[in-house]
This record gives C-alpha cells, structure tokens and sequence, in this order.
C-alpha cells in the first residue's frame, strides 16, 4: 500500500512509483512535504466473507486484520504483536459498571422504540476507558507502541510537537512517557481546557514531556504545528514529528472501532448502521468515512458540533467558513472549541475526485480569505456540495443547555453519566434516527474529565476511575507562551538537544 499526498501535483507514473511512500514512511511525519495531508492511493476492500470471520474476533485481532490492509511494510507477525500489546483490558480498564473490559469498546443499547415502518434503536460505543479517560486513547496507545518499534530499529530519535484542545495532548503524553528516543512538545490553550484535562497534562513529571501554554485558542496552537511543520529544514534537523489527527496512522487506528461497533450491533451484513461522531478536528469521523468507503455498511456519518458549528454549517450549506481566535466560543465541550479542522481536508479531497489541484487551490483560499464555497451557487467555488448525500454525511449542532438537558435525561433514562461532548452527540443523533438502522454515538470522553457542567447539571460530582480522585491537587510543570512561531522554533531547538 502506498501513499498520496491531498496536494500531490499528479498522479505519478510508472518510473515515479518507487518514491512513493509507505506506512513506515509517513509514520513519524504529520504534513506530506507539499502541505497536504497523506491518504492511501485507493482504499483497501472488505468482502463480506471477511466482516463474518470478523465476527467473532478479539479486539486486538480485529485490529491487525484491518491495520495490515494500510501497514504492508510491517511484517505480519510484527504487527500482531504490536496490536497484542497494546488492546488489552488492563489498559483499557474503565470500563463502566456492568461493561466488560476485555471488549475494549463496549456496545451498549440506550434506548429502542416503535416508530412508523419498524423501530429505531440509540446506542452508545464506550471509546474512553484507556488511561487518560478519553477516545484519543484508542489510537495514541498503538501509536506509542509503533513509534517505538519503528525508532528501535534504527536507533533513531523523534520530538513530537503537538497541539491539544484538551484530550489529545494526555493522550498522547501517557502514551508517550517514558518511551526511549522520543521527547514530547505539546501545545495547549491556556487555561481554556478543564481542570481535570489541565492536571493530567501538567502534573506529568517526567524529563521527556513538555507542557507549553498558549496564550490563544485551540486553532492558534495547531496553526503553530503546521507552520512548524511546514519548515522542513527546521523539521529535518530537530526531527519533529506530530501525534495530531494530520498523522495518518491516528486515523487509520480509528477506523477499526467503527468495524468493531457495527459487527457488535448487527447478526447480518445484509444490516446498516449509523454513527454519530461528536466533531471539531474532523479525524473521528474522517475514520468513519474510510470505514465506509473499504466497504463498511455505513448509512449515515452525522458530525455532532457544538456552538463551534463551521462542519455543521458546511454539511448544511456547503460554505467552509473558518473562524477567527475572537470569533471562537470557549464552551463546556472545549475539546469541539475548533474553528479549522485539520482533517476536513482529507474528506474534500474524494469529494472533488482526489482532484489534488482542486484541494491545493481550495485550502490556500482558507488561508487567504477564510474558506470556500462548494454550494453551486453564483460566484462559488464549485458544486460538489450535491455530492455530499453519496458520503452519507448529515449533521447537527447542540449548545450548552442541551448539553445539561441530555446529560440530565441520559441519568434519568439509562442510569449513566456522560460527558460534555457525548452529550453533543446523543442530541444531534436523536435528529438522524431512521427505522431500522440502529444509531450507535461514539462516547468521546469519560464525564469526570469535565466535572463543572456535571456538577451543574445534575448536582453531583461525576463518578472517577481509582486512581484519578486527587489529580488536581498534583504539583503541575509547565511553561506559558505566546503565539509566536520564530519563539515557539527557538525554544523547541534550546530543548531537544540537538
């Protein structure tokens, strides 16, 4: 399996094709060289005989059936041990009362009524019961482990330089600790996450990770990363690499639950599903697109915004219209406080034909005038925006009281607490349900992780895993910065050593 850049100029030929890059190639990396994101040059097909052998496969094993379809250049046994190591119910122990561990992403029905022409059934895919409590974890735990595996044979280093809006930096920082040969950068709005998101990342004492605070928002830090990025001098001779959703092995490793939730909530494969994705950065449900294009029976992707709506707004109209530092909320699901998604490109980029001209042309718009216009409409950009419906693409937006509204229903129904952004979802799927074709929302966070809006929708704390009752009382390390690339460059250079 090879692959292409979303920017490339041109398909290559015959006598270009061994400059391609594979798996391993674009492991360590985030941005292809030209500032495009990388995809497969075709997605790999599943067969119906293969999702019925799936079936009955553990987690970790399901995960090497997909995982080899992208990693061709690992050895198979190479990668079995790898997704051995790394799905397991001792690391992903939290599950919740009455939820099996060992099931990894545990399936759950919320709730099933008759309607006109059958039923419709919500269900709830438990994603966050790794160590740092949220779904980031599904794929940074097998990251940790390839990072690893690849740098060992080599003797190589790497400095991850990262950004967070609240989950992926813990993530990626419990993954990473302690590994050999790599240090981690990891940006973060200042004091724009929640206490319980701040005192995982900066209560980390260990030598290899470090904390920067950003005076700014969300956007500014992942801008840092790209531009950082995008200095390939400055990323060659400091070795950075990157953890964010641009990585491609953090998208394909997600790709995997969405085979694990619809062969858990269907017997047949003549069967459908949807999903409904809590959405900021695009990656989580991006995995879902490639699920359904190798062949997934995927009805529809519904993409859960908050008050941050620029996808909502896009699946509704067609208008990709980012928004400005000042123009984005900071809302009680701060990890959907997003106002650029890094990997809406990789979508746009089957939308328009893998039309890598198109895409290059469409982004550098969001640059210089803050978006593009697929509606059709006069003085657009194009008209692909009528092709979305053959995506199975819908959305739709929840704000802070709905937020508290369904968390208080989703207690009073189903005896559970779910988080901010969960919330999110449930309310948008409520909008998408169809008889007949179960629903299943992707739980992006454990509720302790956001125990302000908890406590001020139901009046109770949220419950916590053991080990986490104290985190914020922690001595927390890290440095503010402000967003500033030439001082971000120096102070990364001053700290890698080399």
């Amino acid at each position: 399996m090879h692959y292409v850049s979303t920017r490339a100029d041109t398909a290559p030929s015959q006598s270009q094709q061994s400059s391609l890059q594979q798996f391993s190639d674009i492991l360590l990396g985030g941005l292809a060289p030209d500032g495009g994101l990388y995809l497969p040059e075709h997605y790999p097909q599943v067969t119906g005989a293969e999702l019925n052998a799936w079936r009955t496969l553990s987690y970790a094993d399901l995960a090497f059936e997909i995982l080899k379809k992208f990693a061709t250049d690992i050895p198979a046994a190479d990668l079995k041990a790898l997704t051995a190591k790394t799905y397991t119910k001792a690391v992903y122990k939290n599950a919740r009362a009455g939820e099996n561990a060992a099931d990894i992403t545990p399936l759950r029905v919320l709730e099933e009524n008759v309607v006109k022409g059958g039923s419709t059934t919500l269900m709830l895919q438990a994603l966050s019961n790794g160590p740092t409590l949220a779904f980031k974890d599904m794929a940074m735990q097998l990251l940790g482990n390839l990072f690893e595996y690849t740098l060992a044979k080599t003797g190589a280093e790497l400095n991850i330089f990262g950004a967070t809006s609240g989950d992926t930096g813990s993530a990626a920082e419990y993954a990473m600790r302690g590994k050999k040969g790599i240090r981690v950068f990891m940006l973060s709005p200042h004091k724009k996450m929640s206490a319980f998101q701040t005192a995982q990342m900066f209560s980390l004492q260990d030598p290899n990770i470090v904390n920067i605070a950003v005076e700014g928002v969300f956007d500014d830090c992942q801008d840092m990363v790209k531009a950082v990025s995008n200095d390939l001098p400055f990323k060659a001779k400091q070795k950075i690499g990157t953890v964010n959703s641009i990585n491609w092995a953090r998208v394909v490793a997600q790709v995997v639950y969405y085979f694990r939730g619809y062969l858990a909530a269907t017997t047949s494969n003549e069967q459908k599903v949807s999903f409904t994705v809590p959405s900021g950065n695009f990656g989580n449900i991006c995995a879902g697109h490639i699920a359904r294009m190798m062949g997934l029976p995927i009805s529809k992707l519904v993409a859960a915004t908050n008050e941050n709506d620029v996808l909502d707004e896009f699946f509704r109209t067609g208008v990709y219209r980012v928004r400005k530092s000042a123009e984005t909320y900071h809302t009680s699901s701060p990890s959907m406080d997003i106002s650029k998604a890094s990997n809406f490109e990789r979508f746009v980029y089957d939308l328009v034909g893998r039309d890598s001209e198109r895409v290059r042309a469409l982004f550098t718009k969001v640059e210089t005038h803050g978006g593009f216009d697929l509606s059709g409409k006069p003085g657009s950009d194009g008209d692909e925006f009528k092709l979305v419906v053959k995506y199975g693409f819908k959305s739709g937006k929840s704000t802070h009281q709905d937020r508290l509204d369904t968390i208080r229903d989703v207690a009073d129904d189903y005896g559970i607490t779910i988080d901010t952004h969960t919330a999110d979802g449930i309310k948008v799927a409520r909008e998408h349900l169809e008889p007949n074709v179960p629903m299943i929302v992707l739980e992006t966070a454990l509720a302790a992780k956001f125990n302000e809006t908890i406590l001020e929708a139901l009046g109770v704390d949220a419950e916590r895993p053991a080990g986490f009752e104290n985190i914020e009382d922690l001595p927390q390390k890290f440095v503010v910065m402000d967003a500033d690339v030439e001082k971000m460059k120096a102070y990364i250079a001053a700290n890698t050593g080399l």
